[in-house]
């Protein structure tokens, strides 16, 4: 009984320092509480006593989010909100909305057409059903904007092994597109399929390590009706291939350095068949101060090192596919960002309110893509900022 008491506080300090790196921002386009809901999905039952393990159901959750992202002539803002509640203790249930007020001016559009404005919508459903010591996670989501309609459904199991010390992941995403250009009367779709290993190991008390592996097939209408291409200077319209794969490998580790201090750093290779191929590099550090403050600070470096087979800047043959579609050329995206978390409100065992605001700076330059405005290759700036309230019940 006292090695399993070891066990259990040692295993307790990893879980402290997981929550706080777990309070970190999601993606431009994601919730900021799905990389937390992620984690502690998949670490659910590391506390258990003795040899008995259960996975752990997401904690009931509401939060309301503002977003806005500004770069590159397109301005994005809307709310997010999110409402999770458990059942019998076996069963957690979440609803989803998130929204996006686009107004673009990007570089495609103002040298091609007319600036435009336009809404995103998106509604999802998730469930999340534990099982002894696995995870089941169920989810759908519909996103719909005037000649775009995606939907998406989502299957992953985490099952803890070796008495918690190991979390292995399974996932499959299915999408379905539906693509249009509404002037011209032109619709079509695509499909999408994606597919994902997991596998979580506590290296020390206080270290941990992920490794994630993803293979994604896109099959269909994979361009954009909108985009056209150069062929001696003229315009022409984007043609891409029906069909494309990848893969991509990341690992990371987390550690706590110190009381109430953690550290993470990833690594992220990307390379598919369209002769793409790219390296993500991420550094962060997290620090509470006090009993109230979290606050998180990180950097991110995107490289891009290869074209797609068919980009051209501007083709000086015909060929039966082209594009001049800017994320297939080479490029890197440098951002750094801060997120501080206070908590407001607390009543331990019953509610903990908090408030939060992340905000993020970035800057990504074409080595292959030229403004067609100066003639030199273009380059842009983007802020992305988060406000969002969220209590625990």
């Amino acid at each position: 009984m006292a090695a399993i008491e070891r066990l259990r506080r040692a295993l307790w300090r990893v879980q402290r320092a997981l929550r706080a790196l777990g309070e970190r921002r999601g993606g431009a386009r994601a919730l900021p509480f799905a990389a937390m809901a992620h984690v502690l999905g998949a670490l659910g039952g590391l506390l258990a006593a003795g040899q008995a393990q259960a996975a752990d159901l997401p904690e009931d959750r509401a939060e309301l989010m503002y977003h806005l992202y500004d770069g590159g002539g397109v301005r994005a803002s809307g709310p997010a909100v999110l409402v999770r509640k458990s059942l019998l203790g076996k069963v957690s249930l979440s609803a989803v909305y998130y929204a996006d007020i686009v107004s673009n001016a990007s570089i495609d559009v103002v040298t091609t057409a007319s600036p435009y404005r336009e809404t995103r919508n998106e509604f999802g459903v998730v469930a999340d059903y534990a099982v002894r010591d696995a995870l089941i996670t169920l989810s759908a989501a519909r996103s719909k904007e005037p000649d775009y309609i995606a939907d998406t459904y989502n299957l992953d199991v985490t099952q803890d092994v070796f008495a918690g010390m190991t979390s292995v992941s399974l996932g499959f995403t299915y999408g379905s597109d539906e693509v249009g250009r509404k002037d011209e009367g032109f619709f079509d779709g695509a499909k999408h399929w994606r597919y994902r290993l997991g596998l979580t190991q506590i290296l020390t008390p206080r270290w941990l390590a992920t490794a994630n592996f993803e293979v994604v097939s896109d099959d269909g209408y994979l361009g954009n009706p909108y985009r056209v291409a150069l062929v001696f200077g003229a315009a022409v319209p984007e043609r891409v291939p029906s069909t494309r794969s990848s893969r991509a490998l990341r690992v990371r580790v987390i550690g706590e350095v110190a009381p109430g201090m953690s550290v993470r750093g990833a690594y992220r290779y990307f390379w598919d068949n369209w002769d793409i191929t790219a390296h993500t590099f991420d550094l962060g550090l997290s620090r509470r101060f006090g009993e109230g403050w979290l606050v998180d600070v990180y950097a991110r470096a995107y490289r891009q090192v290869d074209s797609a087979l068919f980009y051209s800047d501007n083709a000086t043959a015909e060929t039966l596919y082209v594009s001049r579609n800017r994320q297939l050329s080479k490029f890197d995206s440098n951002a750094i960002g801060t997120k501080a978390t206070w908590t407001w409100l607390r009543v331990p065992g019953r509610y903990e309110v908090r408030l939060s605001g992340a905000l993020e700076y970035g800057k990504t330059n074409f080595s292959n893509f030229t403004d067609l405005r100066t003639g030199r290759p273009y380059s842009y700036n983007a802020t992305v900022a988060q406000v969002f309230v969220s209590a625990d019940f």
